[in-house]
């Protein structure tokens, strides 16, 4: 997309919530219609700045002014979805007052104007307060048990700690990824799992941000693959870079685990842990075309059990049809902030949680970061520790 097409987009978004507002507004007091337009008129001009800051030369700049795009971006949001929900609103009012104009007249109409007014730019900035306190916190842990039939008694209890979408970029960085690296190694997980969605930029960029990643600690190692947005940022320098931190990134392919229970007895399972590459992939790269048959290739059929990791939750089919038992995806956020949670169900099977898709559990995490705005309002981030229990 243009920058051109950029500003003018943020213009037209910006300027509907002046017209359907700002006069209202002004009904209530004429500074705060000005006022209201004033903010959105900087709103509509930083917005696009978020996305075009790090091309400005000037470093501190640059992050400021990427900081307050990125943050327009996630008012801006909010206040055009409530100027329309309040222009829907009156319209409903509007259309009742045709029909029964004793029940509601022309007065209480004018006054339902005036006094909702007010309502879009406060609730919008505290959607936006609110959803930038709970996205600049260290994620919490959410513990999910995943019931599996035949589960030997090897892995009863066995622990997989899943992070997903940190999205190192613009306003994440190291310190962020260190508390989050913090968090999971206090899980003692027999596992870690990445899926997907780690950065947003360049080796050149971000190389030192990821570098806390080394520091994960669990009882067979931490698993990647790619996402969508590694492709955006120069993937094969990603995968190098990770294996060089020492972290397995699995490339439509598997590994096997003898795992021993923490007791004394001798019994040990058998597990596949496979990866396979972003949905996507094969637009940037044929050769990393995501191939969930691939990845189980050759695995022992006696495996007791066998987990994909897969960015995206529409594997999901494939991975079912591979005769995998748990899936383990991203990328939806969980809509990151309401109202766009409602909208992920139209391009994902899953948005969030534990699904059952035939004999194939899929667990869908919210994400551990954020992508564009800090915000998250109505999907918090997690880091998730999936439990295997016996059905």
């Amino acid at each position: 997309m243009s920058v051109f097409s950029l500003f003018l987009i943020s213009l037209l978004l910006h300027g509907y919530v002046g017209w359907t507002v700002a006069s209202d507004l002004a009904a209530v007091h004429p500074l705060l219609g000005v006022g209201l337009w004033v903010l959105l008129l900087s709103s509509a001009l930083l917005l696009p700045i978020g996305f075009l800051g790090r091309h400005i030369a000037r470093p501190v700049l640059s992050h400021v002014l990427t900081w307050l795009g990125l943050l327009c971006m996630g008012l801006g949001s909010s206040l055009f979805v409530l100027a329309l929900l309040r222009e829907v609103a009156l319209l409903t009012a509007q259309g009742f007052h045709g029909i029964w104009p004793l029940v509601l007249t022309a007065g209480p109409l004018e006054s339902m104007r005036i006094d909702t007014a007010p309502l879009v730019p406060v609730l919008g900035l505290l959607a936006t307060l609110w959803g930038f306190s709970n996205a600049r916190r260290t994620a919490a842990v959410v513990r999910v048990d995943v019931p599996m039939a035949n589960l030997p008694a090897a892995l009863q209890g066995f622990l997989i700690a899943q992070i997903s979408d940190i999205h190192l970029g613009p306003t994440i960085k190291g310190p962020y990824l260190e508390r989050i690296v913090s968090r999971v190694n206090s899980l003692d997980a027999d596992l870690v799992a990445i899926t997907g969605d780690l950065v947003d930029g360049s080796v050149a960029e971000l190389g030192n941000d990821v570098l806390p990643l080394a520091g994960l600690t669990s009882t067979h190692g931490t698993f990647f693959v790619t996402g969508n947005h590694e492709y955006y940022s120069g993937a094969p320098g990603w995968i190098d870079t990770l294996r060089g931190l020492g972290i397995h990134v699995l490339m439509n392919e598997h590994v096997l685990i003898h795992h021993h229970p923490d007791t004394q007895e001798s019994e040990q399972a058998l597990m596949v842990v496979a990866g396979v590459t972003d949905f996507s992939a094969h637009h940037f790269d044929v050769s990393h075309r995501s191939d969930p048959a691939r990845a189980m290739a050759d695995a022992p059929v006696n495996a007791a059990f066998k987990l994909l990791l897969a960015h995206q939750p529409r594997s999901a089919d494939a991975a079912m049809q591979a005769g995998f038992d748990l899936q383990l995806s991203g990328h939806t956020h969980g809509g990151q902030f309401w109202p766009w949670n409602h909208f992920v169900k139209f391009q994902q099977p899953f948005t969030a949680g534990l699904h059952r898709l035939q004999s194939l559990w899929v667990y869908t995490s919210r994400g551990t970061g954020y992508w564009g705005p800090p915000k998250r309002f109505g999907a918090p981030s997690e880091i998730t520790l999936l439990r295997l229990v016996r059905d």
